[in-house]
C-alpha cells in the first residue's frame, strides 16, 4: 500500500511539474543529435525555427556514456530561460527519455529515434526488428563504433546529395559501446506530451520498429518519406512537427 502511494505521489508530482513547463510559450528547442553523426546536419532545421522566432541549441554530446550525454543535456537545459521542446534523432531519442525528467521540459520529439520503455537499451530495441542494411565497425580498441565511411551514405543518408552524405559520415561522432547497452529508468514520456517522426525509408532504425516504439508510447505521429538522415533531407517537414509541436505545448 504505502509503495503504490508513493508511485501516486511521484506521478502527481511529475504531472504537477510537466503542467508547469507547459504554462507559457513553447520558444525553446533543444535537439540531441543521434549517434554516428553530430549536430551539423540540423542546420536547416535550426534556420528556419529561428526564422520563426524560436530560440534552438543543439547539444553535442560526447557519446562516451548515457550518463555522460543525459548530463551533456542538462547543462545545456539549465541555460534555457522558461519551458522547453526537447527533440532526439535516433540514439539521442535514448538520451531525451531520461533527461526529459528535467522541469523546464515540456514535451519531447522523437526524431526517426529509439523510444525505449524502462528496462530497454538500444540494442535491445535494435536487434527485435533489426534495420535493413548497417555496416558497423569497431575502433581498434573494440570500445567504439563507427559506420564505414563508404557505405554511410546509403546506410543513413541515401536520400542526400553525394557530398552532402560524405560530410556527414566525415564529421560522425563515434558512440562508446557502454552507451548502446545501457538500459534506461523509467521514461519520460509518461509524463510529458510526445511526438515521433518515424522516417519510412530508413535503413538505420526499422520503420516499424519507430512506429511500434511511438504508438506504445502514445506519441502523436508523423511519417516522412525519408531517410535515416530525415532531419537533413527533409528539413521543411521537420521543421514544421517541432513547430507544431512547441505551438500545442503553449498557452
Amino acid at each position: 500500500m504505502k509503495q503504490t502511494l508513493s508511485t501516486l505521489a511521484l506521478a502527481l508530482a511529475a504531472s504537477v511539474i510537466a503542467f508547469a513547463a507547459q504554462a507559457a510559450d513553447v520558444k525553446n528547442i533543444v535537439i540531441v543529435h543521434g549517434a554516428l553523426a553530430d549536430g551539423s546536419g540540423w542546420r536547416r532545421v535550426t534556420d528556419i525555427l529561428v526564422g520563426r522566432g524560436f530560440n534552438v541549441t543543439i547539444v553535442q554530446q560526447p557519446i562516451t556514456s548515457l550518463a555522460d550525454d543525459i548530463a551533456a543535456t542538462g547543462r545545456v537545459l539549465a541555460l534555457q530561460d522558461g519551458p522547453t521542446l526537447l527533440v532526439g534523432h535516433s540514439y539521442g531519442g535514448i538520451v531525451i527519455t531520461e533527461a526529459g525528467h528535467d522541469e523546464k521540459v515540456a514535451g519531447l520529439v522523437y526524431v526517426a529515434a529509439f523510444q525505449p520503455d524502462r528496462g530497454e537499451s538500444l540494442l535491445g530495441l535494435a536487434s527485435s526488428k533489426p534495420a535493413s542494411a548497417m555496416n558497423i565497425r569497431e575502433t581498434r580498441d573494440g570500445r567504439f563504433l563507427y559506420i564505414d565511411p563508404a557505405t554511410f551514405p546509403n546506410d543513413f543518408a541515401a536520400d542526400l546529395p553525394k557530398d552532402e552524405a560524405a560530410f556527414l559520415a566525415r564529421s560522425q561522432v563515434f558512440a562508446a559501446k557502454e552507451a548502446f547497452a545501457a538500459k534506461v529508468g523509467d521514461p519520460a514520456w509518461r509524463t510529458r506530451k510526445s511526438w515521433a517522426i518515424v522516417a519510412t525509408a530508413d535503413r538505420s532504425i526499422h520503420p516499424d520498429l519507430e512506429r511500434d516504439m511511438a504508438r506504445r508510447a502514445g506519441s502523436d505521429i508523423t511519417e516522412i518519406d525519408a531517410s535515416h538522415a530525415v532531419f537533413a533531407s527533409q528539413p521543411e517537414k521537420v521543421a514544421e512537427v517541432l513547430e507544431r509541436a512547441a505551438k500545442a505545448l503553449s498557452r
